[in-house]
């Protein structure tokens, strides 16, 4: 049957082609990862599909021109790269593509919980009781977690050796971040109304 024949090895390195069409084939080749794939692609598994010493960042530099004039664009998430649609095509998608429901979709006080997570990150419960002055729910946690905006870090060294809690690669990409030093001052997350001026979240450092 066809789907037991091996996959034919790819040939990397193109080196029957000219230097010009080479070079091109590669940017098409990680274009055409990026649009397959689901999550980021770090440049390790993108150095796959071209010639070795190719520089991926130059071609992801060469790609990102190329699509320019497209209603798509190159994001860099975490070292790592994705196809992501321009934000004026938002709505155009909306009217008429069925994408479900991709919102965030937390109230204040999650994100206000995400915030001190992505800012002291790992954090127990303990340490957001602190920072918040009252009990975190599971609940609230479990949404977090269900969203995929949060993953379990190291075991806290203290007694009983409890979770902590991270912020995740999904946290950057819903919140248009390449880094966690992308995140704003707490004067920002404050004047957008996500933190209260007054309120004990609103204690979040600046980011180094």
């Amino acid at each position: 049957m066809a789907k037991d024949r091996p996959e034919p090895e790819l040939d990397r390195e193109l080196s029957d082609l000219p230097s010009e069409l080479r070079w091109r084939e590669w940017m098409r080749r990680i274009e055409a990862v990026l649009f397959a794939s689901a999550a980021p692609v770090p440049r390790e598994d993108l150095a796959r599909v071209v010639g070795q010493g190719a520089s991926v960042d130059l071609l992801i530099g060469d790609l990102a021109e190329v699509l320019t004039d497209r209603p798509y664009e190159i994001a860099c998430v975490a070292d790592a790269w994705m196809l992501r649609t321009r934000p004026a095509y938002a709505p155009a998608i909306r009217a008429a593509a069925d994408v479900g429901d991709q919102r965030v979709d937390l109230n204040e006080f999650d994100i206000a919980v995400l915030a001190a997570i992505a800012y002291h990150q790992p954090i127990t419960r303990d340490g957001l009781k602190d920072i918040f002055g009252k009990e975190i729910s599971r609940e609230l946690i479990g949404r977090l977690h269900a969203r995929k905006l949060i993953g379990t870090g190291p075991r806290s060294p203290r007694r009983g050796a409890p979770y902590t809690f991270v912020t995740t690669e999904q946290f950057l990409v819903a919140f248009d971040l390449e880094t966690l030093a992308d995140l704003p001052d707490r004067e920002q997350l404050a004047d957008a109304g996500v933190v209260g001026a007054g309120s004990q979240a609103a204690s979040l450092p600046h980011v180094p």
